[in-house]
């Protein structure tokens, strides 16, 4: 790369400088030639016009005034000749004295003879020269000879030559500029590039082109003067869905999108995560982060995603993720128990693996007895058999009340809402009875006219005051970094359903959160 630009770069500025080259030396030559006509002109002015050649043209007693005259001009301006002739075309006077009384050689005198002032070039005695010839004229207004001054051609072309060397030396220096120019030229060029080659540049934006073209989340972009510079497939089809224009390239963000936040970001430097934005009735979920260039705010991007879809997404990760949980819980006590009953069977503890197998049953069966019963979603039913083994482990003591039946949603999305809530809430919970003595937690499940009230009941440390205020918040954790989500969550969950939470907690005495939402049940027609 860097030597085609070397190349062209110099290429250019020769073809410029051979052009500008042409150009001057015309202009050169002309004005060479015109100072040195107009030079001649004047001085063949001046011995026309002397009163000394006027008086000895007419008194030829005088007349060798004229060579004396003629020789101090021609001394004094560096002419090749200065001749004055009479009407005859006879010489007066003439650098080579010899030549004084002999007709003037050239032929281009004539119409000088006849009252003209001229320039002309023509051989003489004296070489080629540049002509200048001037009527002479007495007070009568009688032309009574002529001015011949003449400049040598070879002092012209000198004159020219000169001039053609300085072009020409101007013409060198600007190649060896232009040449280190594009050399300088070259190697910024490479290295704002990276040191890519065009070809290479060219791939990479095709492949950068083609995977954002091929990411499923939306993405937007805009300049530092808020104008769209990039919008890809996945982006163009949600604003379809909203009723926007679906090419805003070259729009301002502003007004293809008045609710966005892009130019904010421009503004403050500071990305903006996971912002829930409502367009045309499309819940969108927003990223929005500055696009910094050597500490300059250069422009703004934005990735979003259909809400509904991340939500489905969510709820499918947190089922299988609530149901993961509950067979590993369940596994594991399971494997605990079958320790036991080994290892009595090894001991040979018969009456005691016994009772220890009646108990297990009876407290098996009390506790699968009234979920299965009374909770008709399998699905909701087993994760809460899988939360009493994880409790267990835990060793907390846990209960399970269904004060009555609970019939099986008409939407499924609202067992992926229910488990989101009592998933975060118990887990909250044990986890917050970590270090206390008295690990107790008490759920409470009741359906009656189309609504379903849920009470969870931990013997835990308590939410302070100040804290209950944040713990809300999406985030907000006094726990460290990456937490704080819980809460947050079954807050969503609960909203999602349409229903109503309250938070009673008190120090050293434990945490109450009281539930209530609407329960759309399959088929079912009784409170």
């Amino acid at each position: 790369m860097t030597t085609i630009i070397i190349f062209f770069v110099c290429l250019v500025v020769l073809v410029s400088l051979m052009i500008t080259d042409l150009l001057i030396s015309s202009t050169v030559s002309d004005n060479i030639r015109k100072h040195q006509d107009e030079k001649a002109r004047m001085v063949s002015r001046t011995v026309a016009t002397s009163p000394i050649i006027i008086e000895a043209l007419e008194d030829d007693q005088k007349a060798w005034e004229i060579q004396s005259y003629t020789k101090e001009i021609q001394s004094a301006t560096n002419m090749m000749f200065i001749v004055v002739m009479d009407m005859e075309g006879i010489r007066k006077s003439h650098p080579n004295p010899g030549q004084i009384g002999k007709h003037f050689v050239g032929g281009d005198e004539k119409e000088a003879l006849k009252g003209k002032e001229y320039v002309s070039s023509s051989k003489g005695t004296l070489g080629e020269s540049l002509r200048a010839f001037t009527p002479i004229f007495n007070k009568k207004d009688e032309q009574i000879g002529v001015a011949a001054v003449g400049i040598s051609l070879t002092s012209v072309e000198d004159a020219l030559g000169r001039s053609y060397l300085s072009i020409l030396t101007v013409t060198i220096l600007g190649l060896l500029v232009g040449t280190i120019g594009a050399i300088l030229l070259a190697r910024y060029i490479k290295r704002i590039l990276f040191g890519l080659e065009p070809f290479a540049i060219a791939k990479n934006f095709e492949e950068r082109s083609t995977m954002l073209q091929s990411v499923r989340e939306g993405i937007i972009a805009v300049d530092h003067e808020q104008t769209v510079t990039l919008v890809n497939q996945s982006a163009r089809q949600i604003f379809q869905k909203a009723g926007l224009p679906e090419d805003p390239i070259g729009m301002k963000i502003h007004d293809f999108l008045p609710s966005t936040k892009l130019n904010h970001v421009l503004k403050t430097g500071k990305p903006e995560l996971d912002e829930e934005q409502t367009i045309n009735g499309v819940s969108i979920l927003f990223n929005r982060v500055p696009l910094v260039v050597n500490n300059e705010i250069v422009g703004a991007i934005s990735t979003f995603r259909d809400k509904s879809e991340v939500k489905q997404l969510a709820e499918q990760l947190t089922g299988v993720k609530t149901y993961a949980e509950a067979l590993r819980a369940q596994s594991h006590e399971f494997m605990n128990r079958l320790h036991v009953i080994l290892g009595m069977v090894q001991m040979r503890y018969y009456d005691e693996l016994s009772e220890f197998i009646t108990t297990l049953v009876g407290h098996q069966n009390q506790e699968l007895g009234s979920i299965a019963q009374n909770i008709k979603d399998p699905a909701l039913a087993g994760f809460l058999m899988g939360k009493l083994s994880y409790a267990r482990e835990e060793n907390v003591d846990f209960m399970i009340e269904v004060n009555s039946v609970i019939p099986e949603p008409a939407d499924s999305k609202i067992t992926h809402e229910l488990i989101t809530i009592l998933g975060n809430l118990i887990d909250n919970a044990i986890e917050a009875m970590a270090d206390s003595s008295d690990k107790t937690l008490e759920v409470t499940l009741h359906f009656s006219n189309k609504f379903l009230t849920m009470e969870v009941l931990d013997s835990g440390p308590g939410i302070p005051d100040e804290i209950q205020k944040n713990v809300l918040k999406k985030g907000y954790s006094t726990k460290g970094e990456n937490r704080g989500y819980g809460l947050y969550l079954a807050a969503k969950s609960i909203d999602n359903l349409g229903g109503e939470w309250s938070i009673d907690s008190k120090l050293m005495l434990g945490t109450e959160i009281h539930i209530r939402i609407p329960y759309g049940a399959k088929g079912w027609d009784h409170d």
